[in-house]
């Protein structure tokens, strides 16, 4: 997959299908219509570009600039090559972008700059300053400039659409199991293992220490979480803990780390990537480090079980 961060680095091609959005978390609503543009690009011999932008509108635009993503630029990019995507355009979200009207959009971004010949877009996506841009306003220009529309529907769970925003209200709150079902898949992040205090050494539970990849990605809830971590290409099962380890500091920032079943090497300076597959309760005040010890040996025979239940 080619990767592009602007516009000008990439050649027209009138032959070109194309989808645009924010992306975020790449759940299966987004891939329905990921896979509607990669199969349209296939039947018609043309190549498929999606274009997505960063930072989130939001941090832009909002009042609060501090949304945190579901999934990283990397991860995107990663996800979408795995579905057949060809071109990746990262648009540059600033206040005079956003300044943009929707025609100004069309044209100046889409027809003269990339090029059109199809869009494929949510039933109900909005761009554009004011969120005026939307299918019937391609439609409308479409019909002018010669390029058509292609609409993808809404994509169900249980009766509920799938959407970035209630996947990440789902984390926030703790609800790993609604999170994971929403986005079709483990949620995870990555990043590098640091040096710590080696208290859970101490403890009989070491633990590796986590420098997440982005600042940009959302942790869930605080709290205790049965994981996979992949390791070199390797998974190991393990117990992850986000909190501020009341027991003995309250720290101000979060501390991300990791005890690993089974396992006993360094590895400072590696990177791993950890799937969050269930909370196992919030994060607690011990009255002694015995009685946190108690606690850590329930949470590995709980953690266990859920192990032994993916196995079979």
């Amino acid at each position: 997959m080619q990767v592009f961060n602007s516009i000008k680095d990439l050649t027209k091609d009138k032959n070109t299908i194309l989808t645009l959005g924010t992306f975020d978390g790449i759940h299966p609503g987004h891939l329905k219509i990921i896979d509607k543009l990669v199969g349209c690009s296939k039947e018609k011999g043309c190549r498929n570009v999606v274009i997505t932008f960063h930072p989130h509108p939001r941090t832009v635009l909002g009042s609060n600039n501090s949304v945190k993503m579901l999934s990283t630029q990397d991860e995107k990019i990663t996800l979408l090559e795995k579905h057949g995507v060809e071109i990746f355009l990262s648009i540059n979200f600033t206040k005079e972008f956003a300044s943009l009207t929707a025609e100004e959009f069309i044209y100046d971004y889409l027809i003269n700059g990339i090029g059109l010949s199809e869009i494929v877009l949510g039933h109900d996506h909005h761009f554009g300053k004011g969120r005026t841009g939307n299918v019937e306003l391609l439609k409308e220009i479409g019909a002018k400039e010669k390029f058509s529309v292609t609409t993808v529907d809404a994509f169900f769970i249980n009766d509920e659409v799938v959407s970035s925003t209630k996947i990440r209200n789902a984390l926030n709150e703790g609800d790993l199991k609604r999170a994971n079902n929403l986005l079709g898949r483990y949620y995870s992040f990555s990043g590098t293992v640091i040096g710590g205090d080696k208290r859970g050494r101490e403890l009989g539970y070491p633990t590796a220490n986590i420098k997440l990849s982005s600042q940009e990605k959302l942790l869930p809830a605080i709290g205790i979480y049965a994981v996979k971590v992949l390791l070199e290409n390797e998974y190991h099962f393990g117990l992850l803990s986000i909190g501020k380890r009341p027991t003995f500091y309250n720290e101000v920032e979060l501390v991300t780390e990791v005890y690993i079943y089974n396992f006993n090497r360094e590895i400072y300076g590696e990177y791993i990537t950890i799937d969050l597959v269930e909370r196992l309760r919030g994060e607690e005040k011990f009255n002694s480090a015995e009685e946190l010890i108690n606690q850590m040996n329930k949470d590995k025979e709980n953690g266990l079980k859920i192990f032994n239940e993916l196995n079979n």
